[in-house]
């Protein structure tokens, strides 16, 4: 199944970067490349541990009705420097048309510089099911009753 997504590059932003694309055949997201504003091009940005910011994209996006589009982290900035996404997965909802950031932590113990052109983040295309919310008197008992965090056990 193919999904399109509309995107409109910013007026500011370097339209030599790449769309978000699959780098496999079998990949599920699309990679997100930083945009940087020309004036930090240069320079990069620099996160220094536990700090966040909202990377730019120089991307605004349509997502088709009745879809979200996830932003989620890359597993080799996690692993290899601690940069992830503090609120992952992120969601861009098809009604939202403001300017596409990716929002990053690092949670390594040393600074790290994103430079202009690389691969923050990653985009998965999913379908949205709207539920219904009830007010009930009881809710069904089940074998696992009340037990929360953990009480499944461990592995």
């Amino acid at each position: 199944m193919s999904v399109t997504v509309q995107i409109l590059r910013e007026s500011w932003a370097d339209p030599d970067l790449p769309l978000p694309e699959y780098q496999t055949a079998g990949a599920a997201g699309a990679d997100i490349v930083a945009n940087l504003p020309p004036e930090i091009r240069s320079q990069g940005v620099t996160l220094a541990p536990m700090q966040r910011l909202i990377c730019p994209t120089g991307l605004r996006v349509a997502i088709p009705d009745g879809y979200e589009m996830q932003i989620r982290p890359r597993s080799g900035l996690a692993t290899k420097h601690g940069i992830t996404l503090p609120n992952t997965p992120g969601t861009i909802d098809s009604d939202y048309r403001g300017p596409l950031g990716v929002a990053l932590i690092n949670l390594g113990a040393e600074d790290y510089t994103i430079r202009h052109g690389d691969r923050v983040a990653q985009a998965v295309i999913a379908p949205v099911i709207r539920a219904a919310y009830v007010l009930v008197e009881a809710l069904e008992a089940t074998d696992r009753g009340e037990g929360g965090f953990g009480s499944t056990g461990k592995r």
